[in-house]
């Protein structure tokens, strides 16, 4: 009888563990405790739900994110398979119908020969057997203890996501679409623009600032990933840091005014419907009252729906340099391989691609064949390296760009063509 890999955690990194293993001929039992419990930012009972924005980022090759997912694809990623089949309008990005995102990966898995999948908690780590530990950010109190106490180390931080409105709510007299610089896929403007001049910007911005926050249990003060800084921490820093920020109105003309509005507001679509869309950027820990207060201030959204408010939830992540080999096994516990955020990596695609690498790894492991180790030139093996680099001192989490990858034998001076001859280079190592 062949050795069963055991999976824990039925989020993307997971799902995608399970999948690569499953097809290099592993049996695999992937166990997600929903829906018998919940974490606090859950609510579907489908696999791979997606929590925060629904957006996978740039689909772009000479992009960091868009040379991430195509190196995924050629190493059999079904996460982004399944995103590209329930694909959004999102201009230039790969934003995806959440709904039929989860479905979608959900009826893979299930349907898989070799998968099968239990809906329990697990509150230990196994002391034998191959196992890809997946639990995400949102790991519960009982098994993160044990991780803990098995590592002898962690860390955390928060995690923001954005509310949603219905489209029909948002009032188009005072909005108007487009993509900035008018890079868009549909021709008709991916995005809703909420545009607001000098007065309205100032008005909005000082309610932000002043607006009351939800309580945060357990944390009187916490840190915050800079790349999920809430809404109002980021004004606090200064009455311009989100007219330079998330509201820039760079590359966007009011058709009403043929001017470059003072500050915008994007609506991102949330699903292939159109009936839903999320606030780019909104990542807030308001109370939900002061939200809808604040947030209406926005000319277009004076009379807006929120179906979802946003909320700010906890992320835990090991210390990954000193605690995981190469190949994200941990190294007091070889039976145990680590993916997803909780390795320190950030996003859904990068902890999709260390899921990918952990089931690849763990089925290797099971064959008795050396690790899968990418070259540092692709994105993902260069993500892999950071989180498993010795010599990062101060670890923190790392999503993909184009920094992490080594520099070019020839100077580029033009980025947007060095960042094509880099993903050029990444390509030729995935085939």
């Amino acid at each position: 009888m062949k050795q069963t890999l055991t999976v824990i955690g039925g989020g993307l990194a997971g799902c995608e563990a399970a999948w690569a293993a499953a097809n290099a001929g592993v049996p695999v039992t992937l166990i997600e405790m929903k829906p018998h419990k919940y974490t606090p930012a859950h609510h579907s009972p489908e696999l791979a739900e997606l929590v925060c924005s629904n957006s996978l980022k740039a689909s772009r090759i000479d992009s960091a994110a868009g040379l991430l997912k195509e190196e995924m694809a050629r190493m059999g990623s079904l996460c982004v398979a399944v995103a590209r089949e329930c694909a959004v309008p999102a201009g230039g990005a790969l934003a995806v119908d959440r709904d039929r995102f989860s479905r979608g990966v959900t009826e893979k898995i299930t349907a898989h020969p070799l998968i099968m999948v239990e809906h329990r908690e697990v509150t230990a780590l196994p002391d034998e057997g191959m196992t890809v530990v997946a639990t995400g950010p949102l790991t519960s109190d009982a098994l993160a203890a044990d991780i803990a106490a098995r590592c002898g180390t962690g860390l955390s931080f928060y995690d923001a996501a954005a509310p949603i409105v219905t489209a029909a709510s948002v009032d188009m007299t005072s909005a108007f679409r487009a993509s900035r610089y008018d890079r868009e896929e549909s021709g008709q403007g991916d995005y809703i623009n909420c545009p607001m001049n000098k007065e309205e910007y100032e008005q909005f911005h000082a309610a932000l600032v002043s607006a009351e926050a939800a309580l945060l249990h357990g944390f009187d003060k916490p840190p915050v990933y800079e790349g999920c800084m809430p809404i109002e921490i980021l004004a606090r820093r200064g009455e311009d840091s989100i007219r330079f920020g998330p509201m820039k109105p760079v590359g966007l003309r009011d058709p009403r005014t043929g001017h470059r509005p003072w500050a915008v507001l994007q609506l991102r679509t949330e699903n292939a419907d159109g009936t839903l869309y999320n606030l780019v950027g909104f990542q807030t820990n308001l109370k939900f009252s002061e939200q809808k207060r604040v947030f209406s201030l926005i000319p277009a959204l004076k009379n807006a729906e929120f179906v979802r408010y946003g909320v700010m939830h906890r992320n835990t992540f090991l210390d990954s340099p000193r605690l995981l080999t190469a190949d994200l096994r941990l190294k007091q516990a070889p039976h145990l391989f680590f993916a997803g955020q909780m390795t320190g990596v950030e996003g859904y695609m990068e902890s999709a691609a260390s899921g990918l690498m952990a089931g690849k790894n763990a089925a290797r492991a099971l064959r008795g064949e050396p690790p899968l180790i990418l070259p540092v030139t692709t994105m993902v093996g260069a993500l892999m390296h950071h989180v498993c680099d010795e010599t990062v001192t101060d670890f923190q989490p790392m999503g993909a760009n184009f920094g992490i990858l080594p520099p070019l034998d020839v100077h580029i001076r033009d980025k947007r063509e060095r960042y094509a001859a880099l993903a050029q280079r990444a390509l030729q190592s995935i085939q």
